[in-house]
């Protein structure tokens, strides 16, 4: 599918899963410029904890069109599937977002995404921990990875910090 109108700029090609630098080292020897954000990742098995070098965005690679016909060839490379639309237009990416991954990535600290997004007065249920099973309500993010919430118990309402990783969204709607 041929893009409509063509800018030079960053975009967003999606890839099969576990792909991304196998299309990363086709679209360098094709003299594409591209970027795979790179990230120091904790996984956990049941018997070890290791530290991997994994994408902080799997199945997605930044790509820098210069030209109409890097579109084209790094479509051909061997694991892309699509570049990101919205509509017809396939979907820029701002150079200072490009910029500003580059400053996080090259940190080298830990990096965690989440796709969790609590918001302010939104009924949770506690899900571990010395308080799991009561319900609470956001009362707002202490920081990236705890909330504060309020419970009410005994007629009272108690503030706590609790983990984002201890929460999950609760189908009631009272307080436990």
């Amino acid at each position: 599918m041929r893009p409509i109108a063509f800018n030079r700029g960053w975009y967003l090609l999606y890839t099969n899963t576990k792909q991304e630098k196998k299309v990363a080292e086709q679209l360098a020897v094709r003299n594409i410029k591209h970027y795979l954000p790179i990230v120091k990742t904790t996984r956990k098995w049941s018997d070890r904890i290791k530290i991997l070098n994994a994408p902080l965005f799997p199945s997605y690679l930044f790509i820098h069109l210069e030209q109409l016909e890097h579109y084209y060839n790094s479509l051909e490379a061997k694991g892309a599937l699509y570049y990101v639309r919205f509509g017809t237009q396939i979907a820029r990416v701002a150079d200072s977002i490009i910029n500003d991954l580059k400053i996080i990535v090259n940190t080298g600290r830990e990096i965690e995404i989440s796709y969790t997004e609590f918001k302010k007065g939104e009924i949770l249920t506690i899900t571990a921990g010395p308080l799991a099973g009561l319900t609470c309500e956001v009362v707002q993010y202490k920081s990236k990875k705890m909330i504060l919430v309020r419970i009410n118990l005994l007629k009272r309402n108690v503030l706590a910090e609790v983990p984002v990783g201890q929460l999950s969204s609760s189908l009631s709607t009272g307080y436990g």
